[in-house]
């Protein structure tokens, strides 16, 4: 890994200060002592981007089964779901088609969909600049996506070994596989299509590593099909309704219907697990998952590229401001938390104590929506709220 200068890293500790204080900002300091690790390396050492690869250390126990006990018939149900509704993406997509990122009659996303779309110097700009910089903002939107794909890729690996319940590890094969998929059609999207890719950013690795390196089986379901599945089916949604490019709406379709058999996978696992912690146990992931979905809203403030293209006009609070207030902030922070709320809930993880929390976010009047297993690829697809 190259080593990021002091100098550096006190620029981005100084820079990212705002953001930081997230890692403690349930007071629990069990949840402080497992993310300030992940913050530190995330924001401050940017590990994630100093170099093309990085290694993480993970510690937890693979769990084998010799008795290959079959007492879970739900999560057997949604096994026989997932083999019945596997796809093929050299087959089932259209990879002959011709993506153009500049074409307004098949736009990758619509002009006022953009935070940028009232910007004096966005007005200003070219239509080929104007083009070119929403291709970058949808390249960031994807490269986001891609990055999260292949943690749930590594997470779902580490879940199959350790999850106790046979049912649950059978399942979890299938979802290795679906994740390997989402990693081949997001990368062949953004490199043979878009010809643009982004480093990950920083909120996302923090959250990435926490999970991964976390012992607990049940915080790696917890972080990664709760939490950054459940804000992925939001946030792939919008963006499948949003989008014009046949291309990117086709692919979407097909990983949203992986998606939802995955959060419906962690709601039956942790409703269950969860129900046996002690309430001290408990408190902890709800903590954690509150802090985590503070990290996973930061992550959509797009910083990679502000760097690229604003960093010379405004500041970053000037920025963060620009994209708080947005249609599209908007619309992510609804349709995220749309879908992650309810699963909280469903699971029992907003408690009378944390709610004070999330109402501070105005993210409580999610709380009456549909939890997985009811909500549907399908209803994800045609809910247009």
């Amino acid at each position: 890994m190259t080593a990021v200068s002091s100098i550096t890293q006190l620029s981005n500790l100084v820079q990212t200060l705002p953001l930081v204080k997230d890692a403690s900002a349930s007071g629990n300091l069990q949840v402080l002592k497992s993310l300030l690790g992940p913050a530190w390396r995330g924001m401050v050492q940017q590990v994630g981007k100093a170099a093309p690869t990085t290694q993480m250390p993970v510690h937890y126990r693979a769990h084998f089964d010799w008795d290959y006990l079959r007492d879970r018939p739900q999560l057997a149900r949604l096994f026989d779901a997932a083999k019945d509704s596997q796809w093929h993406p050299q087959k089932d997509l259209d990879w002959k088609r011709t993506v153009d990122p500049m074409s307004d009659e098949h736009a990758l996303l619509p002009w006022n969909f953009l935070p940028i779309a009232h910007l004096d110097h966005f007005a200003k700009a070219s239509k080929r600049e104007r083009a070119e910089q929403r291709r970058g903002i949808t390249s960031w939107l994807l490269s986001q996506f891609l990055h999260g794909e292949q943690g749930a890729l590594f997470a779902a690996c580490q879940v199959t070994e350790a999850v106790p319940w046979l049912d649950g590890k059978l399942y979890g094969s299938t979802q290795v596989v679906d994740e390997g998929r989402h990693v081949e059609v997001f990368h062949g999207y953004l490199t043979q299509k878009l010809e643009k890719k982004y480093d990950i950013n920083d909120n996302l690795y923090v959250v990435i590593d926490a999970l991964m390196s976390d012992s607990r089986w049940d915080m790696k379901f917890l972080g990664m099909q709760i939490m950054i599945e459940g804000l992925a089916l939001g946030a792939f949604g919008m963006i499948q309704q949003k989008t014009e490019e046949p291309l990117l709406k086709q692919m979407l379709k097909y990983v949203i219907t992986d998606e939802a058999r995955h959060v419906h996978y962690g709601v039956l696992a942790l409703s269950e697990f969860l129900a046996q912690l002690t309430d001290r146990e408990r408190r902890e992931r709800e903590d954690w998952a509150f802090e985590v979905s503070l990290f996973l809203r930061n992550r959509f403030f797009a910083h990679e590229f502000y760097d690229e293209y604003y960093g010379h006009t405004m500041s970053r609070g000037q920025w963060d401001q620009l994209v708080l207030q947005s249609e599209m902030m908007a619309m992510f922070r609804r349709t995220m938390f749309k879908r992650v709320i309810p699963n909280l809930k469903r699971i029992g993880l907003l408690s009378d104590r944390i709610r004070p929390r999330y109402a501070e976010l105005g993210l409580l009047e999610y709380e009456k929506g549909r939890a997985a297993p009811e909500l549907t690829a399908k209803d994800l697809l045609e809910d247009r709220d």
